[in-house]
């Protein structure tokens, strides 16, 4: 076989993992963050200031070492023993969140019992959730990641999409990043509609001008360089960046006249009639089995096309979900109550899937079916609230120091006072030196960084045959070259946006 057909063959008729297994690993990132502001805060005790010293290099590679670096190790040479790396990052962050309580005067000065109380009762202030930024970004982060480990052998086969049906990694990543766009969308934002719904509806087509020249972009140079294609993904013209386009621009039609509030009802209904139509119809059968690709559009891209159907029910979802963390929340404690109904959600969600599973069909991430758009919210879900109760770990840590300097996180709301004005440039200072606060600002682009570097090195190694090692390490510069120019570019306060 050439070796265009090896690599086809190498992602293809796969059945993916355990939804346990995929659960899992969202404990990852929490844990990581959490180890990340940590270390952090045992700094500031040590030495009563952030930034670390030499900070342009010192905080990127803190945060390269302790986000990206066991994001990569996790899914690649520890893969086998993923449940001892969590346990152990769990470890590792339990103790140092015993040693800041113990050392801290705030714990002598209170009983636990009433500082855990006080705290609750707190208020917290925050310009965007941090918990949805942060979701957004650890999504792209492993997004990233995943496009090119799936090329080495080093990287799980059961992590990689599924052929028909089954619960990847990498299934998972394609509805989380749906869901993650519809998170923070105009009509999740509560966005007013300015101007007649037509015009509303033109602005919406010209945003997405982007994506279209992505995925127009994408198809030339694919075809061009005779680059390996796994056509039962989306198609034979067909891309994820078309997928997010188009679902985009339905999802912002259809809530021109439905009210986004009860956007969940209409996905429920909109993702329960596609599997009725599935299961009713010869509509499963000729996107599973149909290969006459050549006969016109419809056949030679039917997986991306039919599936926007349960693209647009996970889009709407998530701007319901986006609605309700976005709802006005001072206190602490109504936060820690929102988090803990998402979690419910997740769990109901999940049961759900595993009776679609028992009793209807499995996961297909090929057909957008509705086992597939239950289980991405439901995960996503999971990931969201784990990552909420995380940064709640880590401000309790932060009162407790005293330490008020780790970014992407919330911060106790304090009256201004001189002496606050000076802790908020600090902050902007340290603000700067944030990897995740250099990707939330271009997302899109370390996406597409993300992509080209994937075609380039595919192009210039044979990642088939690249020992583990190696292709541990080609990951390793991969996502510190993805990583580095993001950084730049937010030191230099440049933000890319195309529209």
């Amino acid at each position: 076989m050439a070796q265009r057909e090896l690599k086809e063959a190498f992602v293809s008729n796969l059945n993916g993992t355990s939804l346990a297994e995929v659960a899992l690993g969202s404990f990852l990132s929490p844990v990581c963050l959490v180890n990340r502001g940590l270390i952090l805060i045992l700094y500031y005790q040590s030495k009563g200031t952030l930034p670390l010293p030499l900070p342009l290099f010192s905080h990127l590679l803190l945060d390269l070492s302790v986000l990206i670096l066991p994001l990569i190790v996790s899914c690649t040479l520890l893969s086998s023993i993923l449940l001892q790396v969590t346990i152990s990052l769990i470890f590792v962050a339990a103790s140092m969140f015993c040693y800041i309580y113990r050392t801290s005067s705030y714990s002598s000065a209170q009983h636990p019992q009433n500082a855990v109380s006080s705290f609750l009762q707190s208020h917290v202030q925050f310009d965007q959730v941090p918990f949805v930024t942060l979701f957004r970004v650890f999504v792209n982060v492993k997004t990233v990641i995943s496009i090119l480990a799936v090329d080495f052998p080093v990287f799980p086969r059961r992590y990689a999409k599924t052929e028909t049906y089954g619960t990847g990694v990498m299934d998972f990543g394609v509805g989380a990043y749906v869901f993650a766009n519809a998170l923070v969308c105009p009509e999740a934002r509560r966005k007013n509609i300015s101007g007649s719904k037509i015009n509303h509806i033109t602005k919406q087509l010209v945003s997405v001008w982007p994506l279209v020249a992505l995925g127009m972009g994408r198809l030339v140079s694919v075809k061009m360089s005779n680059y390996h294609e796994h056509v039962t993904e989306y198609g034979v013209h067909w891309n994820f960046f078309f997928t997010l386009a188009i679902v985009r621009v339905v999802a912002s039609i259809l809530l021109t006249v439905l009210p986004a509030t009860q956007s969940w009802v209409f996905a429920l209904l909109m993702s329960g009639f596609y599997q009725f139509a599935l299961e009713t119809s010869q509509l499963k059968a000729f996107i599973i089995h149909n290969n006459d690709r050549e006969r016109d559009f419809l056949h030679a891209n039917k997986e991306g096309i039919f599936s926007i159907m349960g693209y647009v029910a996970i889009y709407l979802t998530g701007v319901q979900i986006g609605l309700y963390v976005t709802q006005p929340r001072s206190r602490l404690k109504e936060w820690l109550r929102a988090l803990f109904t998402l979690l419910l959600g997740s769990f109901v969600l999940y049961a759900l899937v595993c009776t679609c599973q028992t009793f209807l069909e499995p996961v297909s991430r090929r057909l957008a079916n509705l086992p597939f758009c239950l289980w991405s919210v439901a995960q996503s879900l999971f990931f969201l609230s784990c990552l909420g109760l995380a940064d709640i770990v880590l401000l309790f840590s932060k009162q407790t120091a005293g330490c008020h300097l780790v970014l992407s996180s919330w911060n106790l709301h304090k009256t201004k006072s001189d002496s606050n004005k000076i802790s908020d440039k600090k902050r902007g200072e340290v603000e700067k030196l944030c990897l995740v606060q250099a990707i939330s600002r271009n997302q899109l682009l370390f996406f597409l960084l993300g992509n080209v570097m994937t075609g380039l090195t595919n192009s210039v190694l044979d990642t088939l045959s690249c020992s583990s090692s190696f292709s541990v390490c080609v990951l390793l510069l991969y996502m510190f070259i993805n990583c580095f120019g993001i950084y730049v570019l937010h030191l230099c306060g440049i933000t890319v946006k195309f529209w």
